[in-house]
């Protein structure tokens, strides 16, 4: 019997990591054996997607994972950004970790920037859901049972009203032209609470819907 390698999961609460965990198990890609997040020090919440610590942690427990969590500060520099993630790669090798998975789709640049940063580390980046279609890929994650709200919408691309729905088929349909099935360039980020990654769904309720640093974000909260 191979023994599958060791990895940790870069984990943003949202729907393409969580898929990326149910693929890399369902696949035998990786002994996945912790998460790994940056949340925002300010606000107590996961960095960009905006959901609440509580939530990510409840998510953790969820898949029956460690949560390594770095902190970082508001606003933070790139150079802080990079040496706090260095500090947090050094504590995954010392578990033994030589991969690290990635619930990203096609944007190149971010792809190379994960892999330079990590091969001085000896840590190999995977990308089980890589060159997927989105729009099939977005629809497979639907038909899977993934309970998943869009928690943060970039007005630029999308109208604020979509803050707060449901990532289902109505709400694909209702996606303008040239915004990602998956919200791959950023122009929505999401929270899942069920699907076939947990063990249980998350009961949650949804809060208040604020503006903020040009985002729209549609409250979260684990109940």
């Amino acid at each position: 019997m191979t023994t599958l390698p060791k990895a940790v999961l870069s984990w943003s609460s949202g729907k393409d990591c969580a898929y990326a965990l149910h693929v890399a198990r369902r696949e035998g890609l990786a002994d996945v054996v912790a998460l790994l997040s940056t949340t925002n020090e300010a606000f107590d919440r996961v960095a960009m997607h905006g959901t609440r610590t509580a939530l990510l942690r409840a998510q953790a427990a969820a898949v029956g994972l460690p949560l390594i969590e770095v902190p970082l500060p508001w606003p933070c520099s790139n150079e802080v950004y990079e040496a706090r993630m260095t500090a947090a790669m050094a504590e995954v090798r010392d578990m033994g970790v030589r991969q690290m998975v990635f619930g990203d789709l096609f944007l190149e640049d971010v792809r190379a920037y994960r892999e330079e940063k990590l091969a001085p580390l000896g840590v190999a980046a995977i990308f089980p859901l890589w060159g997927r279609p989105t729009a099939a890929l977005a629809r497979e994650m639907i038909a899977s049972g993934m309970d998943t709200r869009l928690v943060t919408v970039d007005p630029r691309h999308l109208d604020a009203s979509f803050a707060g729905r449901n990532f289902d088929e109505s709400l694909l349909a209702d996606l303008p032209a040239g915004v990602d099935p998956c919200g791959e360039r950023g122009e929505f980020h999401t929270a899942v609470v069920a699907g076939p990654m947990f063990s249980a769904p998350i009961p949650v309720r949804s809060g208040e819907v604020v503006t903020r640093d040009g985002f729209v974000y549609a409250d979260l909260i684990p109940v």
